[in-house]
């Protein structure tokens, strides 16, 4: 009697041991577990740490709270001004109520996903090329927005919506580089011309400043050759003052009116000055005169035999 006792407070030891077990439940510290018993749901969400279920009559479910990163497939449209691109984005969610997570939705990832495919779509038709390109942050605010709405009779809250990539056709990316290198283009002879106008009103008023100061001019002149000669080459580049030059030019006119002046007087019967008789001229022997060639009815006629 005394064997069966102890065999039988043995037994419901061990009984009570595996209940124990059976019923422990440890719950990470980013994890909250959501109670159904006997299919019903509690109201108690279990917090991170060890906890208690009734065996066999509650099952408890793990929902993770942490952000979750999901990337969106990229998806293929037109943009309202008719061009094809293909676009991808990444989402940032997570869930705020684990048991509308597990009760509203059958799965959130696969409704979260799907949601973002669908509102990627309806935003590149709602855009243009320049808004894809240029303008993504307010186009992420109002895909977040779109996948957001739904989300959130699913206990899941958007945290983040970023656009990663935007795919154009190459045609359209060969276009795109026609533009810019013409914009470039463009925009540097606009910068080449402000800058010859710029150059031309200095160099302007330089010369009015060396106009009324000659003297600034030959320092100039000074200046430039001091910088050639500077360097270390074997050719001297001089530069010839404007001034020589006008010069060099009067006093060629100046000759050349002289000389008009001379000729006229001798056609008009004025004793022209010739120029004086060096004594090598007077002392050079005079050449005698070239005799001239005889013409053919002047030369006498040869005579000639005429053979039998």
């Amino acid at each position: 009697m005394v064997d069966a006792l102890v065999t039988l407070i043995v037994v419901l030891a061990c009984l009570g041991a595996l209940g124990a077990l059976a019923a422990a439940r440890v719950v990470k510290q980013y994890e909250r577990g959501v109670v159904f018993r006997l299919g019903r749901l509690r109201s108690d969400i279990r917090g991170p740490g060890f906890t208690m279920i009734t065996p066999v009559v509650d099952r408890l479910q793990k929902v993770n709270m942490q952000i979750v990163t999901m990337p969106v497939p990229a998806q293929e449209g037109i943009t309202r001004d008719n061009v094809t691109v293909r676009v991808d984005a990444v989402v940032y969610f997570k869930v705020v109520d684990p048991a509308e997570a597990l009760i509203a939705v059958e799965d959130y990832r696969f409704a979260v996903s799907q949601m973002a495919q669908t509102s990627l779509r309806s935003i590149i038709g709602k855009s243009d090329l320049d808004d894809l390109l240029s303008n993504r942050e307010k186009l992420n605010q109002g895909l977040e927005l779109m996948i957001d709405s739904p989300a959130v009779g699913w206990g899941v809250h958007i945290d983040r919506v970023e656009i990663k990539d935007v795919s154009l056709p190459e045609t359209m990316k060969r276009s795109m580089a026609r533009q810019a290198e013409a914009d470039r283009e463009r925009r540097a002879r606009v910068i080449n011309a402000d800058a010859e106008l710029q150059a031309s009103k200095k160099l302007a008023e330089a010369a009015s400043q060396m106009a009324d100061t000659p003297s600034a001019l030959q320092l100039r002149l000074l200046q430039t050759v001091m910088a050639v000669a500077a360097e270390k080459n074997s050719t001297l580049v001089l530069p010839i003052p404007v001034e020589l030059l006008r010069f060099l030019e009067r006093g060629q006119q100046e000759i050349q009116g002289a000389a008009a002046r001379t000729d006229g007087g001798a056609e008009g019967g004025a004793p022209a000055a010739g120029p004086a008789t060096t004594p090598e001229r007077e002392a050079a022997p005079a050449q005698p005169a070239r005799q001239a060639m005889p013409t053919l009815t002047e030369r006498e006629p040869e005579p000639h035999t005429v053979e039998r």
